[in-house]
């Protein structure tokens, strides 16, 4: 358990780095309610994004992204909802993203998917 924890850890930390190397404004990280969670809060440019990282070391059990199911998506819908009311974002652009994030040989390797559905 400890592992995928750490894993999981590493995993946001590497997908923070990445988005803001490529110009993303991070807002907030691990943001929690009783709705859900949100793993990255971010702006890009005139939208405000938040993503959900799932990271793996291989594909034994699916694509990282497919671990994103229904269920996790409406989670992370109600705490957007709830964390838009609290900030009083609600007329702001917004987008749900995916970062894959794979770590291979000590090595990590992103795939970001934006607007996901």
């Amino acid at each position: 358990m400890y592992e995928r924890h750490e894993l999981g850890r590493e995993g946001e930390e590497t997908a923070t780095k990445y988005l803001e190397k490529q110009g993303y404004q991070i807002i907030q990280r691990n943001f929690s309610c009783k709705q859900g969670e949100i793993d990255i809060i971010a702006k890009d440019k005139n939208e405000y994004v938040f993503i959900e990282v799932k990271t793996r070391q291989n594909t034994h059990y699916g694509m990282p992204c497919e671990a994103v199911h229904s269920r996790k998506q409406k989670h992370i819908w109600y705490a957007t909802k709830y964390y838009l009311y609290l900030h009083k974002l609600e007329s702001q652009y917004i987008r749900f993203d995916v970062v894959e994030v794979y770590k291979k040989k000590g090595e990590f390797y992103i795939n970001h998917i934006k607007q996901i559905k």
